[in-house]
């Protein structure tokens, strides 16, 4: 007879489990909600410091091709200069002003 009394009570267990489950429905669905929204504030923090350090990242390689930048221009202000290109030339190619006796002129009629 003792296997008689247990049957019906696990029924009954099972019958008030989900009668407080109905109960409480609105309790349990805040409460995966705050769950939830406590995992996606974790998730879109470590996304933010993830794309804040790739930016940082940018920013300091952007500084660096700007200094870079700035550094060939003034070289190539340098190299432009008269003077720079008259002094390479007389350097690395030997070359020479041309006097007045080596000049010739030629005029088209």
């Amino acid at each position: 007879m003792p296997g008689q009394k247990v049957a019906p009570r696990k029924k009954v267990l099972a019958v008030d489990i989900w009668q407080d489950i109905l109960r409480y429905f609105v309790s349990y669905l805040l409460l995966v909600m705050v769950v939830i929204s406590a995992f996606s504030v974790i998730y879109y923090t470590h996304v933010n410091r993830r794309t804040t350090s790739e930016l940082e990242l940018l920013l300091t390689e952007r500084d660096e091709l700007d200094i870079e930048w700035r550094n060939l221009l003034l070289e190539q202000n340098s190299l432009a200069e008269h003077s720079a290109i008259e002094s390479k030339a007389k350097k690395l190619l030997n070359m020479k002003r041309p006097d007045a006796d080596s000049e010739i002129i030629i005029t088209i009629k």
